[in-house]
Formats: structure tokens, C-alpha cells, sequence
């Protein structure tokens, strides 16, 4: 029997929503298994399996995270009903002055304010136009912030909702869609090769705002990596092994760097060396701009567009490949024709010889008695005496 037999799983997805219900971080796993933190995000993501005796503690650690919420719900099996019991003591009490009443169908609970279930969208195209009308007006904002650029803000939230059209199966299970495509957005804007654009060379307007135009100056003056981190733990308000994910780096690197950036920024600007005036002003600034995206249907087609101009693309140089292959195959000889053998020296034999060219002066006197002698000398006959 394999060891994969012996200790069974639960499916990947399993795996994190136990972790997540513990409020537990991928790196804490780790260390309570004896793995990387890239390990368990592997297993969580179903790319690879653990194997001997990293599954054994892999299955142990799980069980004990499953075994609160199986209590819980075994106490909410077990427990009874007290409405029936209240309504039968309220009968027993009441005399009988009218007739037994049918029985009335069970009261539905009211889940309290925190628990209300949100009414999911029935089609994919509704669920996405409910994500893009949450994410998208705050998620420019905040690309703005990282780039400085408005236009490049618009184009990183549209390319990054076109992937997530394309892609809308795997972002619509993912636990948190807003986290995926904020994360698209990101990656997209901080692409160093937007610096070969032409409009990337000429600069935007700053804020009007001379305070707010310092701020933006202090947060472009960041490292790349330093900005992103900044800009999820102040300004998003991701706590840190969020940030420390989102950003694919450790949680002590993530926490180096909001330390250095805001190090950096309250140089900068001394009136900010507290957090929560730095995440105010974060938010004021991202608020003062006017950044409003498209609609959501045209980012729609446009993926749509885009999606089938690249698809008609490939199938372009598909059918060029097995054409010109083709045509080389149809050309191509069918059997060897050998190489000519270099020809070799002859020995023994003259050099080929012949008139010299004649010079300038050679080439006068033969026209000159070409022309004297047109008609030929006379001929002598003899003659009688």
C-alpha cells in the first residue's frame, strides 16, 4: 500500500480554507510541518503533493485545524430546538378556549447582520460587472498612486479586468477575485517596459495640490518593491503576511520594507512620520483625484476583441508554418545528388596563348592602313615587248 493511501487529503482549496478559518499564514504552516512557505503554497495551489513523512504531519496538521469546526457542528446538530419546547409549554398553560390551531411551518432564523448572505449574481456577466463596480473605482485610485500617471492608471485597471473576462472561471472560485485582479493591475503598471513608450517620456500634470504633489513625489522617489508594499499595508490596509503574499515575498522582508519606505517618506516629509496620518493622507490624495474607469462593458468586448485578434493571430502563423513546411517538403529533393568534385590542377600542359592587347599606338597604325590600303595594291600583269 502507498503512502498516499495510508494518509489521505482533503482537495487543495480544502487545504487553504482550513488554514484561513485559523487565521493562519502560510509561513506558520511551515514551520509547524518542517517545510518552505513555497512548499505548503504549492500543495494549496494542487501544483505538487507531499510525499512520507511531510504528509503524515501535512494530514495531522489538518485534522486538528478540521476538529474545531466538526465540534461546532456537531453541537449544532446535537443541540435542540427550543422553539418547539416554548411553544408547548405556552400551550399547556393557555386554556382551551379555542380549537387546536394547524401546525404553523418552522420560522426561518435571521442570521445576524454580520452573517447576511450576499445575493449572488446569476450569470458570469453579471458577476463580473458587480466585481468591476466595487474594484474598479478604488483599484485606479491606487494604481494612480503607483505610477503617478493617470492615463497608464485607466489602461492598468482595464487590461488587468480583460484578463480577469478571459480568465473569468479560474478568478470566479478564486477566494478573493478583488486581491486577483488588484494584483493584474499592479503587475501590469509596475512593467518596466512601459519606459520605452513614447508617451511614457513626456510627464503628467502633478496634483494641484502643492501637499499632495510632495506626497506623490515622496512615493515615486520609492523603490518599485518599497512603493507596492507601502501603498498595500497604508493605503489598501492589508495586514502583513496579505501584503507579504501578495507581493511574493517573507512576511520579516514585507515588514523591512513598509519600515524603510516610511523612513524614507517622513525625509521627505516630516509631518508624516506617523502611520496613521501617512494612511490619511494616502487617502485623501487618492481621493482627490477625478480617475473614473470605463464601463464595464466595453472593457468586456474589448478583452473579447483582444482575445480573438491574438487567437486569429496564432492560427495566422500556424497555417504560415505548415504551409512554408509544406512547400519545403514538396520542393525538397527525393534522392541524393552528390557534390561535384573540385576540380584539380594539370600539370605539363601550355598556358593558353593568344594576341596581346594592342596599345594605343598599335591600334592608330592598323587604322591607318586599313584605310590606305582599302582597294588592295594594284596587281602587275606582264605585257609583251
Amino acid at each position: 500500500m502507498t503512502q498516499g493511501a495510508a494518509t489521505p487529503l482533503p482537495p487543495p482549496k480544502e487545504r487553504r480554507r482550513l488554514r484561513e478559518s485559523r487565521s493562519l499564514t502560510q509561513a506558520q504552516v511551515a514551520a509547524k510541518v518542517g517545510v518552505t512557505r513555497e512548499t505548503v503554497r504549492s500543495w494549496e495551489s494542487g501544483r505538487t503533493t507531499p510525499r512520507g513523512r511531510k504528509r503524515e504531519a501535512y494530514a495531522r496538521l489538518l485534522t486538528e485545524l478540521a476538529a474545531p469546526q466538526a465540534a461546532r457542528t456537531a453541537r449544532r446538530a446535537s443541540a435542540p430546538d427550543p422553539e418547539p419546547e416554548l411553544v408547548g409549554a405556552a400551550t399547556a398553560a393557555a386554556p382551551a378556549r379555542r380549537s387546536p390551531s394547524p401546525a404553523r411551518p418552522a420560522r426561518r432564523r435571521t442570521p445576524p447582520p454580520g452573517d447576511t448572505p450576499v445575493e449572488r449574481p446569476g450569470t458570469p456577466t453579471e458577476a463580473f460587472d458587480a466585481l468591476y463596480a466595487h474594484c474598479a473605482p478604488y483599484l485606479v485610485r491606487q494604481t494612480y498612486l503607483l505610477t503617478g500617471r493617470r492615463t497608464l492608471a485607466r489602461e492598468s485597471v482595464e487590461r488587468a479586468f480583460q484578463l480577469a473576462w478571459q480568465r473569468w472561471p479560474e478568478v470566479a472560485v478564486d477566494p478573493d477575485p478583488a486581491g486577483w485582479v488588484r494584483a493584474a493591475a499592479y503587475e501590469y503598471a509596475m512593467s518596466p517596459w512601459h519606459r520605452l513608450r513614447r508617451g511614457h517620456r513626456t510627464p503628467e500634470a502633478p496634483p494641484a495640490d502643492p501637499e499632495a504633489r510632495r506626497l506623490l513625489d515622496a512615493l515615486l522617489s520609492l523603490p518599485p518593491a518599497y512603493r507596492r508594499t507601502l501603498l498595500l499595508y497604508d493605503g489598501v490596509g492589508l495586514n502583513l503576511p496579505e501584503t507579504a503574499a501578495e507581493t511574493e515575498a517573507s512576511t520579516p522582508a514585507a515588514a523591512n520594507r513598509v519600515l524603510h519606505a516610511r523612513e524614507a517618506v517622513a525625509e521627505q516629509l516630516p509631518d508624516l512620520g506617523v502611520p496613521d496620518q501617512l494612511q490619511r493622507r494616502l487617502s485623501e490624495l487618492a481621493g482627490s483625484e477625478k480617475l473614473d474607469p470605463p464601463r464595464p462593458g466595453p472593457v468586456r468586448s474589448g478583452g473579447e476583441k483582444r482575445t480573438r485578434f491574438w487567437t486569429r493571430a496564432a492560427i495566422a502563423v500556424t497555417v504560415l508554418i505548415v504551409g512554408a513546411t509544406a512547400l519545403t517538403v514538396r520542393v525538397a529533393p527525393t534522392k541524393y545528388e552528390p557534390v561535384p568534385a573540385p576540380g584539380a590542377p594539370i600539370s605539363g600542359v601550355p598556358p593558353l596563348t593568344g594576341p596581346q592587347r594592342l596599345t594605343d599606338k598599335d591600334r592608330k597604325l592598323q587604322e591607318r592602313l586599313r584605310a590606305e590600303t582599302s582597294g588592295g595594291p594594284q596587281r602587275l600583269a606582264p605585257a609583251a615587248e
